[in-house]
Protein backbone atom coordinates (compact mmCIF):
# COMPACT_ATOMS: atom_id res chain seq x y z
CA UNK A 1 0.00 0.00 0.00
CA UNK A 2 2.76 2.41 1.13
CA UNK A 3 4.61 1.38 -2.22
CA UNK A 4 1.45 2.60 -4.33
CA UNK A 5 1.08 6.40 -2.49
CA UNK A 6 5.17 6.41 -3.41
CA UNK A 7 4.73 5.58 -6.77
CA UNK A 8 1.59 8.33 -7.22
CA UNK A 9 3.28 10.85 -5.49
CA UNK A 10 6.38 10.38 -7.91
CA UNK A 11 4.47 10.25 -10.83
CA UNK A 12 1.96 13.69 -10.06
CA UNK A 13 5.79 15.60 -8.97
CA UNK A 14 7.26 14.47 -12.44
CA UNK A 15 3.76 15.63 -14.40
CA UNK A 16 4.57 19.19 -12.55
CA UNK A 17 7.55 19.78 -13.42
CA UNK A 18 7.05 18.88 -17.09
CA UNK A 19 4.02 21.49 -16.66
CA UNK A 20 6.26 24.00 -15.82
CA UNK A 21 9.08 23.60 -18.15
CA UNK A 22 6.52 23.49 -21.50
CA UNK A 23 5.17 26.47 -19.56
CA UNK A 24 8.46 28.58 -19.49
CA UNK A 25 8.79 27.94 -22.67
CA UNK A 26 5.94 28.48 -24.22
CA UNK A 27 5.88 31.98 -22.51
CA UNK A 28 9.63 32.77 -23.69
CA UNK A 29 8.40 32.00 -27.16
CA UNK A 30 5.73 34.80 -26.80
CA UNK A 31 7.81 36.94 -25.79
CA UNK A 32 10.77 36.75 -28.34
CA UNK A 33 7.53 36.80 -31.31
CA UNK A 34 6.01 40.22 -29.23
CA UNK A 35 9.58 41.47 -29.97
CA UNK A 36 10.24 40.55 -33.63
CA UNK A 37 6.31 42.09 -34.18
CA UNK A 38 7.11 45.49 -32.28
CA UNK A 39 10.05 46.78 -33.12
CA UNK A 40 11.62 49.53 -30.79
CA UNK A 41 9.27 52.75 -30.35
CA UNK A 42 12.25 55.15 -31.32
CA UNK A 43 15.27 55.13 -32.77
CA UNK A 44 18.33 57.29 -30.90
CA UNK A 45 19.75 59.58 -33.68
CA UNK A 46 22.05 62.95 -34.36
CA UNK A 47 20.59 66.01 -36.75
CA UNK A 48 22.46 68.56 -38.97
CA UNK A 49 20.43 71.42 -41.25
CA UNK A 50 20.85 71.11 -44.99
CA UNK A 51 22.22 74.21 -46.07
CA UNK A 52 22.95 75.99 -49.26
CA UNK A 53 26.67 76.55 -50.56
CA UNK A 54 27.64 78.39 -54.00
CA UNK A 55 29.72 75.67 -55.61
CA UNK A 56 31.41 75.66 -59.26
CA UNK A 57 29.25 74.22 -62.07
CA UNK A 58 30.24 71.88 -64.02
CA UNK A 59 30.40 69.33 -67.39
CA UNK A 60 31.07 65.66 -66.69
CA UNK A 61 33.56 63.86 -69.44
CA UNK A 62 35.09 60.78 -69.30
CA UNK A 63 38.86 60.14 -69.28
CA UNK A 64 41.80 57.65 -69.06
CA UNK A 65 44.74 58.19 -66.57
CA UNK A 66 48.09 58.43 -67.60
CA UNK A 67 51.75 58.59 -66.29
CA UNK A 68 53.25 62.18 -65.98
CA UNK A 69 56.84 60.36 -67.46
CA UNK A 70 57.84 56.81 -68.53
CA UNK A 71 60.69 55.42 -70.00
CA UNK A 72 61.94 52.17 -71.15
CA UNK A 73 65.52 51.83 -69.56
CA UNK A 74 68.41 50.01 -71.77
CA UNK A 75 71.97 49.62 -71.47
CA UNK A 76 74.83 51.23 -73.69
CA UNK A 77 76.61 48.21 -74.30
CA UNK A 78 76.44 44.82 -74.07
CA UNK A 79 77.49 42.05 -71.47
CA UNK A 80 76.49 39.25 -69.04
CA UNK A 81 74.11 40.80 -66.07
CA UNK A 82 75.79 40.34 -63.11
CA UNK A 83 73.08 41.94 -60.59
CA UNK A 84 69.49 43.16 -60.81
CA UNK A 85 68.58 45.70 -58.23
CA UNK A 86 64.94 46.07 -58.49
CA UNK A 87 61.52 44.23 -59.48
CA UNK A 88 57.92 45.06 -60.56
CA UNK A 89 56.72 47.74 -58.34
CA UNK A 90 59.98 48.77 -56.80
CA UNK A 91 60.07 52.43 -56.79
CA UNK A 92 63.33 53.46 -57.99
CA UNK A 93 64.79 56.98 -57.10
CA UNK A 94 66.74 59.30 -60.52
CA UNK A 95 70.35 57.78 -60.75
CA UNK A 96 69.93 54.65 -58.90
CA UNK A 97 71.62 51.42 -59.74
CA UNK A 98 69.57 49.25 -61.59
CA UNK A 99 71.20 46.80 -62.96
CA UNK A 100 75.47 45.93 -63.17
CA UNK A 101 77.11 44.04 -66.24
CA UNK A 102 80.35 42.40 -66.12
CA UNK A 103 82.84 44.86 -66.64
CA UNK A 104 86.34 42.97 -66.77
CA UNK A 105 87.00 43.05 -70.30
CA UNK A 106 86.19 47.14 -70.12
CA UNK A 107 88.55 47.65 -67.38
CA UNK A 108 91.46 45.15 -68.75
CA UNK A 109 90.83 47.76 -71.91
CA UNK A 110 91.29 50.55 -69.74
CA UNK A 111 94.67 49.52 -68.19
CA UNK A 112 96.38 48.84 -72.02
CA UNK A 113 94.85 52.65 -73.01
CA UNK A 114 95.97 54.48 -70.16
CA UNK A 115 99.53 52.10 -70.70
CA UNK A 116 99.56 53.62 -74.08
CA UNK A 117 99.13 57.26 -72.78
CA UNK A 118 102.35 56.83 -70.14
CA UNK A 119 104.22 55.96 -73.71
CA UNK A 120 103.27 58.40 -75.89
CA UNK A 121 103.76 61.72 -73.05
CA UNK A 122 107.15 59.94 -72.46
CA UNK A 123 107.39 60.55 -76.52
CA UNK A 124 106.11 64.18 -75.95
CA UNK A 125 109.30 64.67 -73.60
CA UNK A 126 111.45 63.49 -75.33
CA UNK A 127 110.82 65.14 -78.59
CA UNK A 128 110.99 68.49 -76.73
CA UNK A 129 114.10 67.49 -75.60
CA UNK A 130 115.14 67.39 -79.10
CA UNK A 131 113.94 70.69 -80.11
CA UNK A 132 115.45 72.46 -77.28
CA UNK A 133 118.88 70.45 -77.52
CA UNK A 134 118.47 71.58 -81.72
CA UNK A 135 117.54 75.66 -80.29
CA UNK A 136 120.53 75.46 -78.30
CA UNK A 137 123.15 74.19 -81.06
CA UNK A 138 121.32 77.13 -83.40
CA UNK A 139 122.34 79.89 -80.47
CA UNK A 140 125.87 78.50 -80.03
CA UNK A 141 126.44 78.36 -84.23
CA UNK A 142 125.06 81.78 -84.46
CA UNK A 143 127.23 83.31 -81.12
CA UNK A 144 130.41 81.65 -83.05
CA UNK A 145 129.62 83.85 -86.30
CA UNK A 146 128.70 86.47 -84.15
CA UNK A 147 125.29 86.85 -85.17
CA UNK A 148 122.32 87.96 -82.74
CA UNK A 149 119.26 85.71 -82.43
CA UNK A 150 116.80 86.22 -85.25
CA UNK A 151 119.70 88.09 -87.38
CA UNK A 152 119.53 87.20 -91.50
CA UNK A 153 122.17 84.87 -92.28
CA UNK A 154 123.62 87.16 -95.40
CA UNK A 155 127.29 85.73 -95.38
CA UNK A 156 128.46 89.41 -96.52
CA UNK A 157 127.80 90.75 -93.29
CA UNK A 158 129.48 88.19 -91.53
CA UNK A 159 132.22 90.37 -89.51
CA UNK A 160 134.71 88.59 -90.88
CA UNK A 161 133.59 88.95 -94.36
CA UNK A 162 132.89 92.37 -94.02
CA UNK A 163 136.49 92.90 -92.48
CA UNK A 164 138.19 91.02 -94.95
CA UNK A 165 136.59 92.53 -97.48
CA UNK A 166 137.46 96.19 -96.01
CA UNK A 167 141.04 95.13 -96.29
CA UNK A 168 140.31 94.36 -99.51
CA UNK A 169 139.12 97.16 -100.78
CA UNK A 170 142.35 99.26 -99.28
CA UNK A 171 144.58 97.36 -101.27
CA UNK A 172 142.94 96.99 -104.66
CA UNK A 173 143.55 101.29 -103.75
CA UNK A 174 147.07 100.95 -102.75
CA UNK A 175 147.86 98.59 -105.63
CA UNK A 176 146.44 101.17 -108.41
CA UNK A 177 148.17 103.83 -106.63
CA UNK A 178 151.26 101.45 -106.99
CA UNK A 179 150.93 100.73 -110.76
CA UNK A 180 150.76 104.32 -111.42
CA UNK A 181 153.66 105.43 -109.93
CA UNK A 182 155.46 102.12 -111.91
CA UNK A 183 154.32 103.40 -114.82
CA UNK A 184 155.98 107.08 -114.25
CA UNK A 185 159.22 105.38 -112.63
CA UNK A 186 158.23 107.37 -109.14
CA UNK A 187 158.34 103.74 -106.97
CA UNK A 188 160.47 100.72 -107.94
CA UNK A 189 159.04 97.23 -109.50
CA UNK A 190 159.30 95.02 -106.32
CA UNK A 191 157.04 97.58 -104.18
CA UNK A 192 154.20 97.14 -106.71
CA UNK A 193 154.74 93.54 -106.58
CA UNK A 194 154.52 93.75 -102.84
CA UNK A 195 151.04 95.69 -103.18
CA UNK A 196 149.73 93.06 -105.38
CA UNK A 197 150.57 90.02 -103.65
CA UNK A 198 148.87 91.40 -100.88
CA UNK A 199 146.09 92.19 -102.55
CA UNK A 200 145.93 88.81 -103.85
CA UNK A 201 146.75 87.36 -100.25
CA UNK A 202 143.30 89.57 -99.32
CA UNK A 203 141.42 87.95 -101.81
CA UNK A 204 142.11 84.74 -100.93
CA UNK A 205 141.44 85.53 -97.39
CA UNK A 206 137.90 86.74 -98.67
CA UNK A 207 137.02 83.54 -100.15
CA UNK A 208 138.11 81.76 -97.41
CA UNK A 209 135.92 84.21 -95.36
CA UNK A 210 132.68 83.60 -97.62
CA UNK A 211 133.42 79.43 -97.62
CA UNK A 212 133.77 79.65 -93.64
CA UNK A 213 130.70 81.69 -93.46
CA UNK A 214 128.60 79.90 -95.74
CA UNK A 215 129.47 76.16 -94.04
CA UNK A 216 128.05 78.33 -90.84
CA UNK A 217 124.78 79.22 -92.34
CA UNK A 218 124.62 76.17 -94.09
CA UNK A 219 125.15 74.69 -90.18
CA UNK A 220 122.81 77.01 -88.72
CA UNK A 221 119.88 76.14 -91.68
CA UNK A 222 120.17 72.60 -90.74
CA UNK A 223 120.08 73.07 -87.02
CA UNK A 224 116.87 75.31 -87.70
CA UNK A 225 115.72 72.39 -89.64
CA UNK A 226 116.44 69.77 -86.77
CA UNK A 227 114.73 72.45 -84.69
CA UNK A 228 111.50 72.23 -87.43
CA UNK A 229 111.81 68.38 -87.23
CA UNK A 230 111.58 67.84 -83.83
CA UNK A 231 108.68 70.28 -83.20
CA UNK A 232 107.01 67.74 -85.84
CA UNK A 233 108.06 65.08 -83.87
CA UNK A 234 106.72 67.36 -80.69
CA UNK A 235 103.26 67.79 -82.30
CA UNK A 236 103.23 64.05 -83.28
CA UNK A 237 103.82 62.64 -80.07
CA UNK A 238 101.38 64.73 -78.70
CA UNK A 239 98.50 63.81 -80.99
CA UNK A 240 99.51 60.77 -79.97
CA UNK A 241 99.14 61.40 -76.79
CA UNK A 242 95.98 62.94 -77.22
CA UNK A 243 94.82 60.02 -79.00
CA UNK A 244 95.28 57.48 -76.40
CA UNK A 245 93.87 59.99 -73.61
CA UNK A 246 90.59 59.44 -75.75
CA UNK A 247 90.83 55.98 -75.90
CA UNK A 248 91.36 56.31 -72.12
CA UNK A 249 87.95 58.48 -71.80
CA UNK A 250 86.52 55.53 -74.06
CA UNK A 251 87.45 52.68 -71.96
CA UNK A 252 86.29 54.80 -68.79
CA UNK A 253 82.87 55.36 -70.17
CA UNK A 254 83.18 51.54 -71.05
CA UNK A 255 83.39 50.82 -67.84
CA UNK A 256 80.41 53.77 -66.71
CA UNK A 257 78.31 51.94 -69.19
CA UNK A 258 78.46 48.41 -67.36
CA UNK A 259 76.62 50.82 -64.46
CA UNK A 260 72.88 51.04 -66.00
CA UNK A 261 71.06 53.79 -63.82
CA UNK A 262 67.71 55.17 -63.39
CA UNK A 263 66.86 58.40 -65.63
CA UNK A 264 63.84 59.20 -63.71
CA UNK A 265 62.52 58.56 -60.45
CA UNK A 266 59.63 56.65 -60.49
CA UNK A 267 57.83 53.11 -59.83
CA UNK A 268 59.05 49.72 -62.16
CA UNK A 269 56.06 48.41 -63.74
CA UNK A 270 57.89 46.06 -65.86
CA UNK A 271 61.15 44.05 -65.74
CA UNK A 272 62.92 41.73 -68.25
CA UNK A 273 66.50 41.43 -66.87
CA UNK A 274 68.09 38.50 -64.72
CA UNK A 275 71.52 37.41 -63.52
CA UNK A 276 73.38 35.62 -65.34
CA UNK A 277 71.41 36.62 -68.66
CA UNK A 278 73.80 38.87 -71.78
CA UNK A 279 71.93 41.70 -73.20
CA UNK A 280 72.94 43.81 -76.44
CA UNK A 281 71.90 47.46 -77.18
CA UNK A 282 71.75 46.30 -80.53
CA UNK A 283 68.82 43.30 -79.81
CA UNK A 284 65.42 44.60 -81.17
CA UNK A 285 63.93 44.88 -77.61
CA UNK A 286 67.52 45.62 -75.26
CA UNK A 287 65.19 47.05 -72.24
CA UNK A 288 65.56 45.95 -68.86
CA UNK A 289 63.24 47.26 -67.59
CA UNK A 290 59.77 50.33 -67.57
CA UNK A 291 59.63 53.32 -65.20
CA UNK A 292 56.49 55.05 -64.60
CA UNK A 293 56.31 58.04 -62.81
CA UNK A 294 53.39 58.31 -60.62
CA UNK A 295 53.34 61.37 -58.64
CA UNK A 296 51.64 63.57 -61.02
CA UNK A 297 49.51 62.10 -63.47
CA UNK A 298 47.79 62.92 -66.96
CA UNK A 299 43.86 62.77 -66.81
CA UNK A 300 43.44 62.05 -70.63
CA UNK A 301 39.80 63.56 -70.97
CA UNK A 302 37.62 62.72 -74.36
CA UNK A 303 35.21 66.18 -74.35
CA UNK A 304 32.62 65.83 -76.41
CA UNK A 305 32.12 68.36 -79.51
CA UNK A 306 29.23 70.05 -78.30
CA UNK A 307 31.13 71.30 -74.59
CA UNK A 308 34.92 72.02 -76.44
CA UNK A 309 34.09 76.18 -75.79
CA UNK A 310 33.60 75.60 -71.96
CA UNK A 311 37.29 74.20 -71.64
CA UNK A 312 40.35 76.58 -71.28
CA UNK A 313 43.90 75.69 -69.86
CA UNK A 314 43.78 76.72 -66.09
CA UNK A 315 40.40 75.37 -65.56
CA UNK A 316 40.07 73.11 -62.41
CA UNK A 317 38.53 69.48 -62.71
CA UNK A 318 37.53 66.77 -60.02
CA UNK A 319 37.95 63.25 -60.88
CA UNK A 320 36.41 60.08 -59.64
CA UNK A 321 37.10 56.33 -60.20
CA UNK A 322 35.52 52.96 -59.69
CA UNK A 323 38.05 52.14 -57.25
CA UNK A 324 37.42 55.30 -54.69
CA UNK A 325 33.56 56.57 -55.24
CA UNK A 326 33.39 57.76 -51.96
CA UNK A 327 36.43 60.16 -52.91
CA UNK A 328 37.26 62.96 -55.69
CA UNK A 329 40.38 63.66 -56.65
CA UNK A 330 41.58 67.44 -58.15
CA UNK A 331 43.49 68.75 -60.96
CA UNK A 332 44.16 71.66 -63.31
CA UNK A 333 43.80 71.63 -67.49
CA UNK A 334 47.26 71.81 -68.84
CA UNK A 335 46.62 71.01 -72.37
CA UNK A 336 44.49 71.56 -74.97
CA UNK A 337 44.59 69.10 -78.75
CA UNK A 338 44.63 71.74 -81.18
CA UNK A 339 42.03 68.95 -83.55
CA UNK A 340 39.28 66.78 -82.73
CA UNK A 341 39.35 63.09 -83.19
CA UNK A 342 37.96 62.20 -86.56
CA UNK A 343 36.16 59.27 -85.46
CA UNK A 344 34.98 59.81 -82.22
CA UNK A 345 34.20 63.61 -82.43
CA UNK A 346 35.67 64.53 -78.97
CA UNK A 347 38.48 66.73 -77.92
CA UNK A 348 41.40 65.28 -76.41
CA UNK A 349 42.23 67.52 -73.21
CA UNK A 350 44.78 66.53 -70.88
CA UNK A 351 45.17 67.94 -67.19
CA UNK A 352 47.66 66.86 -64.04
CA UNK A 353 46.44 65.03 -61.18
CA UNK A 354 48.40 65.30 -57.90
CA UNK A 355 48.89 61.93 -56.77
CA UNK A 356 51.31 62.13 -53.98
CA UNK A 357 49.56 59.15 -52.11
CA UNK A 358 50.00 56.62 -55.08
CA UNK A 359 46.46 55.77 -54.72
CA UNK A 360 45.81 56.64 -58.72
CA UNK A 361 47.37 54.44 -61.01
CA UNK A 362 48.41 55.13 -65.23
CA UNK A 363 45.26 52.93 -66.91
CA UNK A 364 42.21 54.03 -64.43
CA UNK A 365 39.22 54.67 -66.20
CA UNK A 366 37.69 57.97 -64.20
CA UNK A 367 34.39 60.10 -64.83
CA UNK A 368 35.53 63.81 -64.66
CA UNK A 369 33.75 66.99 -63.73
CA UNK A 370 35.55 69.97 -65.80
CA UNK A 371 34.85 72.73 -63.32
CA UNK A 372 33.36 76.35 -65.02
CA UNK A 373 33.35 79.81 -63.67
CA UNK A 374 30.03 80.50 -62.96
CA UNK A 375 29.10 79.09 -59.60
CA UNK A 376 25.50 78.12 -58.26
CA UNK A 377 23.26 77.61 -54.98
CA UNK A 378 23.57 73.98 -54.01
CA UNK A 379 22.37 71.96 -51.50
CA UNK A 380 24.96 70.86 -48.98
CA UNK A 381 24.18 67.63 -46.56
CA UNK A 382 26.87 65.51 -44.33
CA UNK A 383 28.22 62.56 -46.38
CA UNK A 384 26.99 60.60 -43.37
CA UNK A 385 23.45 60.89 -43.84
CA UNK A 386 22.88 59.38 -47.09
CA UNK A 387 22.07 55.86 -46.31
CA UNK A 388 22.94 53.61 -49.95
CA UNK A 389 20.41 50.69 -50.99
CA UNK A 390 21.30 49.31 -54.05
CA UNK A 391 21.87 52.20 -57.10
CA UNK A 392 19.13 54.15 -54.86
CA UNK A 393 20.38 57.00 -52.06
CA UNK A 394 18.23 57.70 -49.21
CA UNK A 395 18.20 60.42 -46.44
CA UNK A 396 15.97 60.64 -43.53
CA UNK A 397 14.47 63.97 -42.48
CA UNK A 398 13.94 64.67 -38.81
CA UNK A 399 10.09 66.64 -38.54
CA UNK A 400 7.91 66.46 -36.19
CA UNK A 401 9.95 63.44 -33.66
CA UNK A 402 9.76 61.14 -36.64
CA UNK A 403 11.98 60.13 -39.55
CA UNK A 404 10.42 60.85 -43.19
CA UNK A 405 12.07 58.64 -45.59
CA UNK A 406 13.14 60.57 -48.95
CA UNK A 407 14.75 59.09 -52.19
CA UNK A 408 17.56 61.74 -53.16
CA UNK A 409 20.09 62.56 -56.01
CA UNK A 410 23.39 62.84 -55.15
CA UNK A 411 26.24 65.25 -57.24
CA UNK A 412 29.40 66.39 -56.12
CA UNK A 413 31.55 65.55 -53.02
CA UNK A 414 32.80 68.26 -50.86
CA UNK A 415 35.48 67.49 -48.15
CA UNK A 416 32.74 65.33 -45.45
CA UNK A 417 30.04 67.51 -47.54
CA UNK A 418 27.44 65.61 -50.57
CA UNK A 419 25.08 67.86 -52.96
CA UNK A 420 21.72 66.70 -53.26
CA UNK A 421 20.24 67.82 -56.43
CA UNK A 422 17.05 66.29 -55.16
CA UNK A 423 14.88 65.35 -52.70
CA UNK A 424 16.29 68.00 -49.49
CA UNK A 425 15.73 71.51 -49.09
CA UNK A 426 17.40 73.97 -47.32
CA UNK A 427 17.03 73.81 -43.64
CA UNK A 428 15.92 70.96 -43.37
CA UNK A 429 17.21 68.68 -40.77
CA UNK A 430 18.24 65.07 -41.54
CA UNK A 431 19.75 62.51 -39.44
CA UNK A 432 23.40 61.84 -39.16
CA UNK A 433 23.62 59.08 -36.91
CA UNK A 434 22.23 55.70 -36.76
CA UNK A 435 21.25 55.53 -40.13
CA UNK A 436 20.81 52.26 -40.76
CA UNK A 437 18.06 51.64 -37.92
CA UNK A 438 15.90 54.12 -39.07
CA UNK A 439 12.70 53.41 -41.67
CA UNK A 440 9.76 55.89 -42.67
CA UNK A 441 7.60 56.72 -39.76
CA UNK A 442 9.50 55.63 -36.65
CA UNK A 443 9.96 58.04 -33.71
CA UNK A 444 13.31 59.16 -33.12
CA UNK A 445 14.91 60.97 -29.55
CA UNK A 446 17.55 63.18 -30.46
Amino acid sequence: MKANIFLIYAILIWSSLIFSACGGSKAETTNANANVNNPPTFVETTTAQAIVQNMPTYFEATGTLASDAQTDVAPAVGGKITAVNFDIGSYVQKGSVLIQLDDRDARIRLEQTQAQVGQAESSVRQAEAQVEAARANVRQTQARLGLTEGSAFDIETFSQVRSTQAQLNLAEKELGRAERLLETGDIARTIYDQRKAQRDQLRAQLDEARSTAAVAVAAIRTAQSQIGNALAAVNTARSAADAARTQVASAQKAITDTTVYAPISGYVSERAADVGEFISPSAPNAKVATIVRTSVLRMRIDVPEQSIGQVKIGQGISLQTSAFPDRSFSGIVTRIAPNLNATSRTLIVEAEVENSEGLLKPGQFATVRITQSTPKPTVMIPVAAVKADGETNKVFIVKDGRAEERIVKTGVLENNLIEIQQGVQENESVAVSNVGQLYDGVQVRQ
